[in-house]
């Protein structure tokens, strides 16, 4: 989901078609033989690619179903907008795939409403989850994982340089919580990325690559305004383990080698295995990637980057002409465990350290989901230290710890998918197939009447958004629908138009509304 290109590896279109449209089972169960004779009420708490997948699953398995979308943001699809790389407009496809299943008469998108009290939105701008609980049957969270993890070494917090790769992606993405950050490219000439999954690999592409080629993306314009200033020279993507157990794809790999004017500083050949055909496909074709080498030569470069292995970041360095701002990184040196060449070999640290000047730093060492204010009232857990809601298969349970032997007790009607339930790790195919797993799990739980569901306000009808809507009037929110979505989104585009590119996004929740005024 790299955070951003986590996207990027996937299926071709014609499957992920295929899947989507045409899934074993998914047409809908006109006639349930369970024991439910009234519409099934679903509430989605986040409107990106695992909330849409689950509500497409659930809607084209079960005709009585009814899935109201909530969302904090205007604007819909979550990282397939904020996340996903500009230069890779092929993997935003799927938003076309979403606007149908938002078309469907029982579909209703519920945009500028955040759930809980999450910054950056004040409490009484709102809604709190209990509100959801007694006007639904069932809830499902799949608002992903909006933190990043942390180093905790000295520096971090403290010096100017020193950036997230979430909030850089966010920043040239125009997601409006990172639209006022400084990322300060004019007074760099070496950046360094600590992490080697692909968001590391898309924060190097985007400080290396022209600014012309961007141009005709969905980038912001301020971010091309930046970049244009940018004296980044050199660019070094750091991981504490080796080739093998690094977490980018070859395609991010081979878009990086391909950049033009960009060369690449070789990897030492200790740590490239002699014979890449005794490997696995992935991990073989990452070798020999590297083996043939970037496309233009380090003598004739404007630019360059490398790879850098076996170092873990102790601390982060002042500058000495500005102690305020970071001059370097202070790295542990470390060593595989044998065989230094399986994907799964660990780091040992050596005590060993090296310096290495930089004017940049990103940290890009995953992403993590938080709890949502209100889970106690509705008796959600959460595992704090992995950022994930405890679940089997996608329904939500209290789990009673391995020493007691007993099983876990499922949360009466609650569901998730997407990284708030497995992490942020897979592609957008693995996404789609998790989300039907949840869409599933759902719709046999309602039909098999075995289960229990929202208990809250009893076994009456449940109204769902007819409902809430009134509570969320009372406390000055202003929800968005779908069509006017649409009408923010062609208002988009058409600022786009005067720029040569797809669209020019909105960058504030003030300019999106402004636009229905």
């Amino acid at each position: 989901m790299s955070a951003t290109t986590t996207f990027s590896k996937r299926l071709s279109p014609s499957t992920l078609r295929r899947a989507f449209f045409r899934s074993p089972g998914s047409r809908c169960l006109n006639t349930v033989a369970g024991r439910r004779d009234r519409p099934f009420r679903v509430a989605v708490v986040g409107a990106g690619p695992a909330g849409f997948y689950t509500a497409y699953r659930v809607l084209s398995k079960l005709a009585s179903a009814k899935v109201d979308m909530y969302e904090s943001l205007p604007a819909p699809y979550g990282l397939i907008r904020f996340g996903v790389a500009p230069d890779h407009p092929e993997v935003k496809n799927c938003q076309d795939k979403f606007n149908e299943v938002a078309q469907d008469p029982r579909f209703t998108y519920i945009g500028n409403t955040p759930i809980g009290t999450s910054w950056p939105h004040p409490p009484h701008r709102s809604l709190p989850l209990a509100v959801l609980g007694p006007h639904y049957d069932a809830l499902l969270l799949s608002y992903g994982a909006s933190r990043d993890r942390k180093l905790a070494i000295p520096g971090e917090e403290s010096l100017a340089g020193v950036h997230s790769a979430r909030a850089f992606v966010g920043w040239y993405n125009g997601l409006p919580e990172c639209r006022h950050l400084k990322p300060d490219l004019h007074l760099a000439e070496e950046a360094t990325v600590i992490g080697q999954g692909n968001v590391a690999l898309d924060v190097a592409r985007m400080l290396l690559s022209r600014p012309d080629d961007l141009r005709t993306t969905d980038i912001t314009e301020y971010a091309i305004e930046e970049l244009s200033r940018s004296r980044v020279k050199r660019v070094r993507v750091v991981g504490r383990r080796g080739l093998l157990q690094a977490a980018f794809t070859v395609k991010e790999l081979r878009e990086l080698l391909s950049l033009r004017g960009v060369g690449f500083h070789p990897v030492h050949a200790s740590l490239l295995p002699e014979d890449p055909n005794s490997f696995p496909r992935a991990q073989k074709r990452i070798i020999q990637v590297l083996q043939k080498g970037p496309k233009t030569q380090l003598t004739g470069a404007e630019k360059s980057w490398e790879l850098g292995f076996l170092r873990s970041p102790k601390a982060f360095i002042p500058s000495a002409s500005d102690p305020a701002r970071i001059g370097a990184i202070e790295f542990e040196k470390n060593r595989l465990e044998e065989p230094m060449f399986s994907p799964t070999s660990n780091a040992i640290g050596t005590s060993q350290t090296e310096v290495l000047p930089t004017d940049l730093a990103f940290r890009s060492i995953g992403y993590l989901s938080e709890r949502i204010p209100g889970f106690g009232d509705l008796g959600i857990p959460f595992n704090e230290k992995r950022g994930l809601v405890p679940n089997e298969d996608g329904r939500v349970v209290r789990p009673l710890g391995p020493k007691t032997g007993d099983p876990a007790i499922p949360v009466p009607g609650v569901y998730t998918s997407g990284w708030v339930k497995r992490g942020p790790t897979g592609v957008i195919a693995s996404t789609m197939y998790d989300a039907f797993d949840t869409g599933d799990r759902m719709v046999s739980d309602w039909t098999g009447g075995q289960v229990e569901f929202m208990r809250f306000g009893g076994a009456e009808k449940k109204s769902g958004w007819e409902a809430v809507r009134n509570e969320v009037a009372s406390r000055g929110i202003r929800p968005i629908s779908w069509a006017q979505w649409m009408k923010i989104d062609k208002a988009e585009k058409e600022r786009g138009a005067r720029f040569g590119k797809e669209r020019e996004k909105f960058t504030s929740e003030e300019e999106m509304l402004a636009v229905l005024e």
